[in-house]
């Protein structure tokens, strides 16, 4: 449904189900089968670059299309950047790690919940708490993998501050430039 003129108030119980709980327990489950089988990428993160490539054009695309434009961003982006960093750590160090699947599933949650929870409103308020709590599952989902990684070297109190500071941080432009492409006509041609 196209929540053009419905508030940012206008939440029900299946938006938090559908559009939170159940795409992160999805989202755990991956990481932690990936671990039972064979634990296959390794792990480094760039926060500005992590910012922009795996949160934030997939958090854009769900917030102004919908979750599963978000949701498939995430996963093309996140498996770029997955195969980028495998590549250069596989040549420096031989080894696997759970970490980079961690933000591969992060990047799919991350614009897949931005679109469930916005479901294509144009309300700013809206789009920013769907921007906040999308950041916020998708640092989970980082935060879950990281503490089960020896390269990266688990997950401690400021590691989990700089996965969910730049994310928050990207769940409040983000929504700002989303609303200007919204203004300005990006929304056109979406299908009803």
């Amino acid at each position: 449904m196209y929540l053009k003129d419905r508030e940012w108030t206008e939440w029900k119980l299946g938006d938090v189900i559908y559009g939170i709980a159940i795409p992160t327990i999805v989202a755990l489950l991956i990481i932690g089968i990936s671990m039972i089988s064979s634990p296959s990428l390794i792990g480094l993160k760039y926060s500005l670059m992590e910012a922009i490539v795996v949160v934030g054009v997939p958090m854009l695309i769900g917030l102004i299309w919908n979750q599963w434009a978000g949701g498939a961003s995430g996963f093309l982006l996140g498996s770029l950047y997955t195969l980028y960093f495998s590549d250069q750590l596989y040549a420096a160090q031989g080894g696997g790690d759970i970490s980079l699947l961690g933000n591969l599933v992060s990047a799919m949650l991350t614009g897949y919940v931005a679109g469930a929870l916005n479901k294509r409103s144009d309300n700013y308020r809206r789009m920013l708490i769907a921007g906040l709590l999308s950041g916020m599952m998708g640092s989970l989902v980082i935060v879950v993998a990281s503490a089960y990684s020896p390269v990266v070297g688990g997950a401690t109190v400021t590691g989990t501050a700089f996965v969910l500071l730049p994310r928050m941080l990207t769940g409040v432009l983000v929504p700002l430039v989303a609303r200007a492409f919204l203004r300005h006509g990006a929304n056109r041609n979406k299908i009803q």
